[in-house]
């Protein structure tokens, strides 16, 4: 099943996310479960936020993906849903 993961960057946290982005997306490309991701941008074009798409088992999945992903051990997030997600368009 697909599920959205939406990420928002605690304030000022481009450099946590900078200093971890490398971790981040080298745990995104092993763990073979990631169809889409990519940042949410603020009005200053900086990432202020994540948006990761995961085709996983069940919600408990998902959850435990988004709980090791080096951004949220890192603290970066100040606030993270996880909804199930149909794909109608693309892909």
């Amino acid at each position: 099943m697909l599920y959205a993961l939406m990420a928002w960057d605690n304030a000022v946290a481009l450099n946590v996310r900078m200093e971890n982005r490398p971790a981040h997306l080298a745990y995104l490309e092993s763990t073979g479960v990631v169809r889409q991701a990519g940042p949410f941008i603020d009005a200053d074009g900086n990432p202020c936020g994540s948006l990761i798409v995961l085709e996983v088992e069940d919600m408990a999945a998902a959850q435990t993906w988004a709980d090791n992903d080096p951004y949220a051990k890192a603290g970066l997030f100040r606030e993270v849903q996880i909804s199930g997600w149909k794909q109608v368009i693309g892909g």
